[in-house]
């Protein structure tokens, strides 16, 4: 597996920064059921005057929930409410919310993700030194300041999603997870295989270019898929570490075991999609009831801890 490389970044045919901020950012939030993390991540983005507009895409959210985001619609000309189209998945809201953007950039931003100020202009200032189809994520953090996981990664492949599941398989020569959060920090952008799309910019060429997110995706891995595509055609993905996000992560009042099994469909689909040949296919086929195991386990094991020790601790505070 590739070694992650310094970024070549050539901005030697980029616009002038004062011309570059001139060009509108949009940020589309797909919220479902995500609590009070909701209102704080709309303020954070409302906060940021780089930021031209956001588009709240309502997947479907409690009552209360509706009732602020539709009061925040009325008294900001910057944000957009759309909702009335259910649950149709986070890659087809993605989609959606993009199609009503204005904006030269498109920053898909979890509802529970809180952006600092000037992350969203970072990230597109980097984006511009890459090659379209091109593709840009943040440093994401816990709530104790801590990276999160998945923030930056490898390319997904049956090995590395393996040792992802099973760490203790790092410790075998010429295995690797996925996941390079234990890697150094870098000083500055880097070019990376895969970011979260719990903070993924591109702009409107390539994601147009690129035809959006795949719907076929309804939660999870989505973000993976999309990060391989933009490789694949030639453009480039790129980590920055100076746009950071604090992420709260299992926000949303759903049950635990339903996530994780969208979850394990979006990695058999990507396995079964992207990996040649016939031989492959039937590996993808044997390893299903590991992954399974693995991830279905992950998620029974955490919903009963939760149950005997209480709340998620990274969950956002109550609504004040």
């Amino acid at each position: 597996m590739a070694d992650i490389v310094a970024l070549p970044i050539d901005c030697s045919d980029q616009i002038s920064s004062d011309a570059a901020r001139k060009r509108p950012i949009s940020v589309v939030m797909v919220s479902y059921m995500t609590g009070p993390a909701l209102m704080e991540s709309i303020l954070a983005v409302l906060a940021d005057r780089d930021i031209h507009e956001l588009i709240v895409v309502d997947n479907g959210n409690t009552e209360p929930s509706r009732a602020r985001l539709s009061e925040l619609t009325a008294n900001r000309h910057r944000v957009s409410f759309i909702q009335g189209h259910g649950n149709i998945g986070f890659a087809r809201a993605c989609n959606y919310g993009a199609r009503m953007a204005t904006g030269h950039y498109i920053l898909f931003l979890n509802p529970d993700a809180i952006i600092a100020k000037g992350s969203a202009r970072e990230l597109a200032n980097a984006g511009d030194c890459l090659v379209q189809p091109w593709i840009t994520g943040g440093l994401l953090r816990d709530i104790e300041g801590k990276e999160q996981r998945g923030g930056r990664r490898a390319a997904l492949t049956p090995t590395s999603a393996l040792v992802g599941f099973l760490p203790f398989l790092e410790k075998l020569p010429g295995l690797r997870s996925v996941h390079r959060e234990g890697d150094p920090m870098p000083d500055a952008p880097i070019q990376i295989e895969t970011v979260s799309g719990a903070c993924l910019m591109t702009d409107r060429p390539s994601f147009d270019k690129m035809g959006g997110f795949d719907e076929s995706y309804f939660l999870h891995v989505e973000d993976i898929e999309i990060c391989r595509r933009a490789r694949q055609m030639g453009g480039q993905v790129g980590f920055v570490p100076g746009a950071t996000v604090m992420h709260y992560g299992s926000t949303s009042n759903v049950p635990r075991i339903w996530i994780e099994g969208e979850k394990l469909k979006g990695f058999l689909r990507y396995f079964w999609n992207y990996t040649p040949g016939p031989m492959s296919k039937i590996l993808t086929v044997l390893a299903a009831p590991f992954m399974a195991t693995a991830i279905m386990g992950r998620a029974y094991i955490l919903t009963l801890k939760a149950a005997l020790f209480g709340a998620n601790p990274r969950k956002a505070p109550p609504a004040k």
